[in-house]
């Protein structure tokens, strides 16, 4: 096979793996045939790794196959120097070729130049397509000489019926294809990294030279330390405006990066803020957390703390929205079924109940839950209608679905005797946790949204957002509690934002679980930043121990890891669900050093085989002895970043595993 066979063969594989660039296509198309009214320049342009260059290729491709003569040209290498580009493009000033000039955000001081003086020689019938990161100078379409000649060309990302269908030409399996969609993001680039490592067998983790290729081919060099945060902030929010930049980076720094931020060519400049592409979201936040997981931890905090005072500063028409934004930090605790929408429901209005109301509601509580749970919720109508929120759409008065969010203070007895699930909520709570003066209980009771069930909808987005805002901005609560028929649906999810099911009781037939926490044992501040730690459960706050059947292994482990990371921080180390387990005595005059007694101890009961030695010199050069850093730990102990961790991880489960046993 002689090398034009071979050099074809590559273009007829790159053109098929073009997928979803029909519209970009025909414009090149046009161009290279010399098709009537079809522009004389093209700009493309997008984030790294959407597919530029390859777009370029095809161009110049279609232009050979057409018989035209090609000019190749790479702006990292033009030195932003007019008579570099003269001197190589010289050709299409003389005959109807192409010019085909890529990387051109490396020399976008000559943009104006081409335009105004380079481009006007062009012969008659020569073509142009330019490709860069940067969107091109508005001055393209303000001038009517170009504006008829000038395509803007977007290159956007692949939606995910196509992204999939570029998996399937790479040999990707179906059913290992929605966690490559899903990660990648739309980006070409991305999706075949990612179909590359799954043709090879290997199972699909963006780690390692993968992350280590896509930052560079999406995001770049950088011109700073400080810029590098910026986009750190930006993978882990769901908008991010000045002011959270402010909150994170200070004052002087958020002034610099901010607009920085905008001229992103992956950045997307929205009513609310800035959004990054979800390629480079993706894989800036997992190449955070594999190159520094303390720093990938401390950013989510530090994006959670500001999501709380942004929530408490907001006014009431934007609180939801607020809360949804601070909610996304947390998308990966949904499961398959219950996807939660972060963006606003135009559609659908969240009120007070109305008067005219009550009839409706009523009707909907008997047409969805029966007549046993229609008189309850005409009880609390009648004795707390203040406590009630309708959902309608926006074209009509009629209400669609509702809620309760009960505030109470005092276990009445007409409360008890119209709601079983109020009077076993009170007996729970007079037991355990009585209420002090000044203080109140809220109960999020109902959730009535007929034909839905406890379906994914916007009612329960609504729903759900104004439970956490509520649970953010209160005063006086002392503790909060939700009430669920499909338990098993939801365990998991009220579990990791550290709500534990506290009473189960039946009402018309139908079983009812509440889940609650406890406000005054971890205040909300405390939760905020342990809900934004990777495996940690923040503490449902019930006063007892916490036998191992209760506390799930995953989550026991991650309590574990939890208290060797906060060792040296005693406040968050007050807030340890170890601290009410079987490892620390009733009673205990000081629960912490009892804790941390029973943590050295299995420590130092680890067996005096090598990987027992190895786990107790981990262990105590990352913990005990409070190295600032895994990568300081990593030196300390003379060892590469990546033996390090395998051994680290290692010396968590031998631990992990004493400590059960001590418990046993």
């Amino acid at each position: 096979m002689g090398t034009r066979g071979l050099e074809g063969r590559l273009a007829e594989a790159r053109a098929d793996a073009l997928v979803g660039r029909e519209a970009e296509r025909a414009v090149l198309d046009r161009m290279v045939s010399g098709a009537a009214g079809a522009p004389v320049v093209a700009y493309l342009h997008g984030p790294g790794g959407i597919g530029k260059s390859w777009l370029l290729r095809y161009a110049g491709r279609q232009a050979e196959l057409a018989g035209r003569r090609v000019v190749r040209l790479d702006g990292r290498y033009l030195d932003e120097d007019p008579r570099r580009v003269e001197e190589a493009a010289a050709l299409v000033c003389v005959e109807p070729g192409v010019l085909l000039l890529d990387t051109f955000e490396q020399c976008r001081p000559l943009e104006a130049w081409l335009r105004d003086t380079f481009l006007p020689r062009l012969a008659e019938g020569a073509r142009v397509v330019l490709a860069g990161r940067a969107a091109p100078d508005v001055e393209w379409s303000l001038d009517p000489g170009w504006a008829p000649l000038f395509a803007d060309l977007t290159v956007r990302p692949l939606d995910a019926a196509r992204a999939g269908t570029l998996l399937a030409a790479r040999g990707v399996p179906a059913d290992r294809r929605d966690a490559l969609v899903a990660f990648a993001g739309g980006s070409p680039l991305a999706l075949s990294l990612a179909a590359s490592v799954v043709a090879a067998g290997a199972p699909w983790e963006p780690t390692g030279e993968v992350l280590t290729t896509l930052v560079e081919r999406l995001v770049g060099d950088l011109p700073g330390p400080v810029h590098r945060r910026a986009l750190e902030v930006l993978a882990q929010a769901y908008v991010t405006r000045e002011s959270l930049l402010r909150a994170v980076l200070g004052e002087q720094d958020a002034a610099l990066v901010f607009p920085w931020l905008r001229r992103l060519p992956y950045v997307e400049a929205g009513p609310e803020g800035l959004y990054p592409h979800d390629a480079v979201r993706s894989t800036l936040a997992a190449d955070l957390r594999w190159r520094d997981p303390e720093r990938y931890e401390d950013v989510r905090v530090q994006v959670s703390v500001a999501g709380l005072d942004a929530a408490r500063r907001a006014p009431e028409d934007d609180a939801l929205m607020r809360v949804a934004e601070w909610q996304f930090l947390f998308r990966d605790d949904c499961g398959p079924d219950d996807q939660y929408d972060w963006r606003p429901h135009p559609h659908v209005e969240d009120t007070p109940l109305w008067p005219a109301d009550v009839p409706a509601v009523l009707g909907l509580a008997r047409e969805s839950e029966g007549p046993d749970t229609a008189a309850a919720v005409e009880h609390w109508v009648r004795r707390r209608p203040g406590d009630f929120r309708v959902y309608r759409y926006a074209d009509s008065p009629a209400p669609a679905a509702f809620v309760a969010f009960l505030r109470l203070e005092a276990p009445l007895a007409e409360d008890r005797a119209a709601d079983p699930v109020i009077a076993a909520l009170w007996d729970f709570v007079e037991t355990v946790a009585p209420l002090a003066p000044g203080e109140h209980l809220s109960v999020r009771r109902f959730a009535v949204q007929p034909g839905r069930g406890g379906q994914p909808s916007p009612f329960l987005d609504l729903i759900g957002r104004r439970a956490v805002a509520a649970d953010l901005t209160a005063r006086g609560r002392a503790m909060s509690f939700v009430v669920v028929e499909n338990a098993e649906r939801v365990r998991a999810y009220l579990g990791s934002a550290g709500l534990r099911e506290v009473v189960t009781a039946e009402a018309g037939r139908r079983e009812q679980h509440v889940f609650g926490r406890d406000w005054r044992r971890q205040p909300v501040e405390q939760w905020v930043r342990d809900r934004a730690r990777t495996g940690i459960v923040p503490a449902a706050g019930w006063p007892g121990a916490v036998s191992t059947d209760a506390l799930p292994r995953p989550a026991f482990e991650a309590a574990v890891v939890e208290a060797l990371r906060t060792w040296h921080a005693p406040r968050e180390f007050a807030t340890n669900v170890l601290l009410r387990s079987r490892l620390v005595p009733p009673g205990a005059a000081d629960p912490m050093a009892e804790l941390r007694g029973a943590l050295l101890a299995a420590l130092d009961a680890l067996p005096v085989d090598p990987a027992g030695v190895k786990a107790h010199e981990t262990l105590t050069a990352t913990y005990v002895t409070a190295t600032r850093t895994h990568q300081a730990a990593a030196r300390r102990l003379g060892l590469p970043y990546g033996t390090y961790r395998r051994r680290l991880a290692s010396a968590r489960q031998l631990l992990i595993e004493e400590l059960l046993r001590r418990m046993t």
